[in-house]
Formats: C-alpha cells, sequence, structure tokens
C-alpha cells in the first residue's frame, strides 16, 4: 500500500547517508522527529539537508490530514509520522482546517546565515505557514 511506499522511498533515500552512519532505521526515525517537532511547534531549527528533506513529508502528512480523520490511509500516515500520538489531533482539528484553502506549500524553509564563519553543516530554519 501507499505507506509501504512511503517508507521503502524514504528508506532507500538512505543510500547517500550511510557514510554519516546513520542506517536508513535510524535516518526514518530522525525525520519521523523533525515532522513531529514541526507540527508541535511549527517552527523548529535543522540542518539545511534534513530540513529540506523532511519538508516534503510535513507537505504530504498536511495534505493527507486535510482528507479528514475518518480516512483511513489518512490516519495511517498520521499514526506514522507523528511519535506523539496528542499531536493527531492537532494535525486534523488544527492545522487541515487552516491549510484546507491552500493548496500546497504549508511550509517555508530559510537559511540561517552561517555568523561564525566555521565551515559547520548550514542550519534552517523550517516553519509551518501562518504558525501563531
Amino acid at each position: 500500500g501507499e505507506m509501504r511506499l512511503s517508507v521503502a522511498a524514504a528508506i532507500s533515500h538512505g543510500r547517500v547517508f550511510r557514510r554519516l552512519g546513520l542506517g536508513p532505521r535510524s535516518r526514518l526515525d530522525l525525520l519521523r522527529n523533525l515532522v513531529t517537532a514541526l507540527v508541535r511547534h511549527e517552527r523548529i531549527e535543522a540542518p539545511w539537508a534534513r530540513a529540506d528533506e523532511m519538508r516534503g513529508y510535513a507537505e504530504r502528512l498536511i495534505d493527507y490530514a486535510k482528507l479528514g480523520d475518518t480516512n483511513e490511509r489518512a490516519m495511517r500516515m498520521a499514526d506514522f509520522w507523528l511519535t506523539e500520538k496528542d499531536l493527531i489531533h492537532k494535525l486534523f482539528k488544527v492545522l487541515a482546517p487552516r491549510f484546507q484553502p491552500h493548496p500546497g506549500s504549508y511550509t517555508r524553509l530559510l537559511q540561517i546565515p552561517n555568523r561564525d564563519g566555521l565551515d559547520r553543516a548550514k542550519m534552517a530554519v523550517i516553519e509551518l505557514k501562518g504558525n501563531p
């Protein structure tokens, strides 16, 4: 089904990432934690590459949420991506209605300037549009 497909896609993406010593499983956990944090806080900082990657999953999750909490696939997606189950209510009852009129792009991704000039991973802020 669709769920297995998205997990398989997430895992097969993992090839590039193995050299960082994160296997596909922990990589997927990291992405789920980022998606969960974004839904909770609506604005988070993360390394650019991770933020850019999880953005697509967050957008798709909101697309599904707009189908409503009686939609079985939407509920399965929410249950998979949100590691903190109290957020399922927020996803369907707060975020989905907020984004109902908008087609697509629910997030904004901004690079944080690297002030100290050290060669660190580029950082980003990712936020949900219309956050309080």
